[in-house]
């Protein structure tokens, strides 16, 4: 039988790399997608354009909370869940009912129609959010978790579900705990997208905070080498980080921008944002031992592929 994987949030940043890396390496994939308003539906067209066409690719446009989950699954090797609500600053408020409909509900509507299927492995792409403000760095996947942000929230709980699914149902579950992923296709929102894209057109760059904080930046390839090992054989009923294997400020991963812009970018500081947190770094050595990852993309090349990309998208 043919391998099947069911990508959800499959326009989007991180899901598009996905699909795209299985399809090449022989595995069907069903993507699924709801094309929420986060940002403009026609960039997430335009993440899955070139796997349109592709005879081993099926494209579902549905919304997972109200969609039959048992008719996503069916047939289904595999599940890779990548669809939610992003955003740390956007979870506070009346959107947060969003984020529980989006990255709760929907996680829990997968889950238990995959109880009673024989699935190789559920994949859950959780984040480095769920750790919040910490000082116990590198951050360990058996740390205290104490979000920062009703984002946050939401991800731990639904990685919470993976868990009890797993020992109660013997759902396979994998969580994987992403770590500021960046490269082509990332979200407009995201903080390299805007540095870059203000770089290219000589406007201002507004940064949150005084760029001190520091963050452990994943190259998207890596995150994608990970999440397809985590596909294959991870370890079930388990949550492993993934992490980019170094951490920088913000205002040095400024700097390297500007070094790959060939700019000067025009500062503009405000205050640091609701729940975001000052540090992060990821401890993936579970994620060695177990997948025999290691990420291999430096700051500075990965920044260069992203900037190449937009050069051509904002040409």
């Amino acid at each position: 039988m043919t391998d099947l994987a069911l990508v959800t949030g499959v326009a989007g940043f991180i899901g598009s790399h996905v699909a795209a890396r299985l399809l090449r390496s022989g595995v069907a994939v069903r993507g699924v997608d709801c094309f929420t308003d986060y940002y403009p539906r026609n960039i997430k067209e335009s993440n899955i354009a070139a796997i349109m066409e592709h005879d081993s690719f099926e494209f579902v446009e549905a919304d997972i909370v109200s969609a039959d989950a048992g008719e996503l699954l069916s047939g289904v090797t595999s599940v890779c869940h990548l669809a939610a609500q992003a955003g740390v600053r956007a979870s506070w408020g009346e959107s947060f009912q969003v984020y529980i409909d989006c990255n709760i509900a929907a996680t829990q509507r997968l889950l238990e129609a995959a109880k009673d299927r024989p699935l190789r492995r559920f994949v859950y792409a959780s984040s480095s959010s769920v750790y919040g403000e910490t000082e116990d760095l590198p951050m360990r996947e058996d740390g205290r978790t104490r979000p920062l942000s009703p984002y946050g929230v939401t991800k731990l709980a639904a990685e919470h579900l993976a868990v009890l699914y797993h020992r109660n149902f013997g759902v396979p579950t994998v969580s994987l705990r992403y770590f500021t992923v960046y490269g082509p296709r990332q979200r407009p929102d995201m903080a390299f997208n805007r540095f870059i894209r203000a770089g290219l057109k000589s406007e201002p760059v507004r940064i949150f905070g005084d760029g001190t904080q520091t963050r452990d930046f994943t190259y998207v390839d890596d995150t994608v080498e990970c999440t397809v090992r985590a596909l294959e054989s991870g370890p079930p009923g388990e949550v492993l980080n993934v992490g980019g294997g170094s951490r920088v400020t913000l205002n040095e991963a400024l700097s390297t921008i500007e070094d790959v812009l060939h700019v000067r970018l025009d500062r503009r500081y405000e205050d640091r944002a609701r729940g975001d947190v000052t540090d992060t770094l990821a401890d993936s050595a579970r994620a060695e031992s177990e997948l025999g990852f290691r990420p291999a993309t430096p700051l500075s090349d990965g920044l260069a592929m992203q900037a190449e990309w937009m050069k051509g998208i904002e040409a």
